[in-house]
């Protein structure tokens, strides 16, 4: 894991910072396993934008991804390490011994040839999938379940792992990325590592020209805005916006706007971080 610092030789590339790439190992993507992916523009579906900023962007194919890992018992060998424009994280591509080929996201360590399996009663190494029950505690964990069967949805960017806290009785208690603590069913399955690409962090785009490449069109700051058109518009000159909230009314900046009835609240041991 490297990044470059590109000589400035452009205005574009004074300050930019790309990825080295050093983990990928082909830019080549298995065909079986693509899917199209279509995109709307930030427009519903009778054509009026709904979404602002989104829009163009190069065209992208989706990667399924295998976010359950229920092969259970059945190794697989780490056939290459793969760049995916649709997620932050590098993703692997697994060859299991039944003859399937799967999409896995890919954790920092892994490499090519190594063998890695999921269910049980597997060891606790670095691309093993097993239930919170029985992973060590203390360990560095990824793409964690929030419901048993659900396929991961916590921990899964570039970088990102939690931590496996404490057990007690059919829960297991987790520190997340953000912050918060707390309780998982110990049936949920969880992979060993931190999720690849964790240089993510250092990249910089360089030129506006870059995000209009990821699909991102330029952003209007409210605070330049007329009175009818934003909460923080108008005034004369540059003036300071009033209190920083949204465009429906909502403060931001430590507004808390969970429900306080939410079922799930008993779940939470520690909140994250304002």
């Amino acid at each position: 894991m490297s990044v470059r610092k590109l000589k400035p030789i452009t205005p574009g590339q004074r300050f930019r910072v790309v990825n080295g790439f050093d983990a990928i190992t082909t830019d080549k993507p298995e065909k079986s396993l693509l899917a199209p992916k279509k995109r709307s523009g930030g427009r519903n579906s009778q054509g009026r934008m709904t979404m602002r900023y989104k829009g163009g962007g190069h065209k992208k194919r989706y990667r399924i991804i295998d976010f359950k890992r229920a092969k259970a018992g059945i190794p697989a060998e780490v056939a290459s390490i793969q760049y995916d424009p649709n997620r932050t994280a590098f993703i692997a591509l697994l060859n299991y011994q039944d003859g399937e080929k799967t999409y896995i996201i890919a954790q920092n360590g892994l490499q090519v040839g190594q063998t890695v399996v999921s269910g049980e009663n597997v060891a606790p190494e670095i691309g093993n999938a097993m239930p919170l029950a029985n992973i060590p505690l203390g360990t560095i964990i990824s793409c964690v379940e929030l419901r048993p069967g659900q396929g991961a949805v916590m921990a899964r960017s570039a970088g990102a792992f939690a931590q496996l806290m404490a057990r007690d009785g059919k829960f297991a208690t987790i520190k997340l990325p953000s912050g918060e603590t707390r309780l998982i069913l110990v049936t949920c399955m969880a992979t060993i590592g931190v999720v690849s690409n964790s240089d993510h962090q250092l990249l910089v785009s360089g030129k506006a020209g870059r995000s209009r490449w990821l699909g991102r069109r330029p952003r209007t700051r409210p605070v330049v805005m007329n009175p009818v058109d934003h909460p923080m518009g108008g005034g004369e000159g540059k003036s300071a916006g009033g209190h920083p909230r949204s465009r429906n009314g909502i403060p931001a900046k430590g507004y808390r706007t969970r429900s306080k009835t939410k079922a799930s609240n008993k779940y939470i041991i520690e909140r994250r971080k304002k």
